[in-house]
């Protein structure tokens, strides 16, 4: 039974989480309150996040069975003065201690999925088996509108038609459909797939004149600009599903204007973050400043991804993983038909609030005004990766983004592809060894030299192990057509794997 003060804290949550739904319902009416509600958010919007967050844990408990039953599973849950306490003693939910345990309608609220008035989705599939996750129509609503005012945000408002051309995978996946959907409403929509020749047709027929979006996984925004000479045109681009080195960006804003990257996972929510010109700016300098990178993200080795996201919407913790590392563990405050509680996807990660980061900045020389005059006042949530796509050798772990690096520092980058990474027996011994996409002509040696020299300069992990045994650097790069070997199963998948399952190495 719950305690009077109890009861009375609980009430007082859901005041604030009351105005944490009336906070988001204004702000989505029309731009001008979008914008002005980001910009004036800060602190405020942060204060109402775990209060919403432990209302929403509450009401998950009232009506979805699973979730009823996984918290009776874990240790009581006591009384606590504060909503981070309490929540705290909630369990995480992940994949495999919440999802796999029950089926789809006992994770839904009322123990049942409606009749009517639903969308399944399919995750990708990247870390195994492709899973079914369900979405009512209204929180999709929501979705669609944020996501579209999103967009008419980070594009120039000068009066041009915008055409869409939605190259992310359609079908039965989140982001492709949802996309789709969602920037009906800032303009017309082609909706291609991954498909280079319809995009390239696409753009012939409709020719140069309007302003084009266009939307799909980094790979291939990179792939378009090989097909062809696409200079005449005007080029947003929008990506998502894995992140993005500066200087894959520098390579696709010779041509496109800008290249806005965002974060979510069909089995958390479809669009919890987004970049922002401050965040990009933000993220940029980190980069030229190993200091900056100590003090927002507590390490310099490593450069994640820089996003910011709505407290009002999201409650953001992390937890220390299985590895280590630091997860984020995000709870969904906005209403959905199957709750997402303390969920970890397995992202390393955290956040830092926007004055913190911002006064960083400043004590360190930078004037954020640089990055953006208006900027929005919302926290950062910065994203390293998964933290299970590792390999570990030698005691030290290789990270997918560290490689990626090391590809661009090589002087002929703008001709390799995409790449992935195994653990495979080498002249009778395991090394670690990176298949790359490369034309004729790349030389292996100088190639993995490069990758070499940014593991050694990313990770005091592998500077150690380098120290111990010169066989930690016994690093292979193997070469390949594109579309050959280890990268021929791509042409079928959503997303590019970068590191090679272990059912098949």
């Amino acid at each position: 039974m719950t305690s009077l003060p109890m009861r009375f804290r609980f009430a007082r949550w859901s005041v604030t989480a009351a105005g944490a739904r009336a906070a988001h319902r204004v702000s989505r009416s029309n731009l001008r309150a979008f914008e002005l509600g980001a910009r004036r958010a800060g602190a405020a919007a942060g204060r109402l996040s775990a209060p919403a967050a432990a209302t929403a844990a509450r009401k998950a408990l009232r009506s979805v069975p699973a979730y009823r039953e996984l918290v009776g599973r874990s240790a009581p849950v006591r009384p606590a003065r504060t909503a981070e306490a309490w929540l705290a003693q909630l369990p995480v939910t992940t994949k495999r201690s919440y999802i796999d345990g029950w089926p789809l309608a006992a994770r839904c609220a009322g123990g049942r999925i409606p009749a009517a008035g639903c969308e399944l989705d399919e995750s990708a599939g990247s870390s195994g088996a492709p899973y079914t996750w369900i979405r009512s129509q209204p929180e999709l609503a929501d979705v669609h509108r944020s996501l579209a005012l999103l967009a008419r945000h980070l594009l120039p408002r000068e009066g041009r038609p915008v055409v869409v051309l939605n190259a992310f995978s359609m079908g039965a996946w989140a982001t492709g459909t949802n996309v789709a959907v969602a920037l009906r409403a800032i303009g017309t929509v082609k909706s291609c797939g991954p498909d280079i020749e319809k995009v390239l047709g696409t753009m012939a027929l409709l020719g140069t004149g309007p302003l084009y979006i266009v939307c799909g996984y980094p790979p291939f925004l990179r792939a378009l600009l090989d097909a062809a000479d696409l200079s005449s045109f005007t080029l947003y681009g929008f990506v998502g599903g894995e992140g993005m080195t500066e200087a894959a960006r520098a390579r696709l804003t010779r041509t496109f204007v800008a290249v806005w990257s965002a974060y979510g996972a069909s089995d958390l929510d479809i669009g919890v973050a987004s970049e922002t010109p401050v965040s990009v700016w933000l993220r940029q300098q980190a980069a030229a400043n190993p200091e900056l990178a100590l003090a927002l993200f507590g390490r310099r080795d490593r450069l994640p991804m820089v996003f910011q996201y709505d407290p009002c919407d999201y409650h953001v913790e992390t937890v220390r993983g299985a590895g280590g590392a630091n997860e984020l563990v995000i709870t969904v405050t906005r209403p959905m038909l199957s709750p997402r509680i303390r969920y970890n996807v397995g992202d390393e990660g955290g956040t830092v609030g926007f004055a913190a980061a911002m006064a960083a900045c400043r004590a360190l020389g930078l004037d954020p005004a640089q990055g953006e005059p208006r900027p929005f006042q919302l926290p950062f949530l910065f994203v390293h990766g998964r933290s299970d796509q590792t390999l570990s050798f030698m005691g030290a772990n290789l990270y997918p983004e560290d490689v990626a690096a090391g590809i661009g520092d090589h002087p002929r980058a703008d001709l390799l592809g995409t790449f992935c990474m195994e653990l495979a027996e080498v002249d009778d011994d395991v090394r670690p060894v990176i298949h790359v996409e490369a034309p004729d002509g790349i030389d292996p040696d100088e190639l993995a030299a490069a990758i070499r020299r940014r593991l050694a300069a990313a990770s005091a992990d592998y500077r150690a192990a380098l120290l111990e045994s010169p066989a930690a650097g016994d690093l292979r790069v193997r070469l390949w057509e594109p579309g050959t070997g280890p990268f021929a199963a791509n042409a079928g998948r959503i997303k590019h794997r970068h590191v090679v399952p272990a059912a098949a190495r």
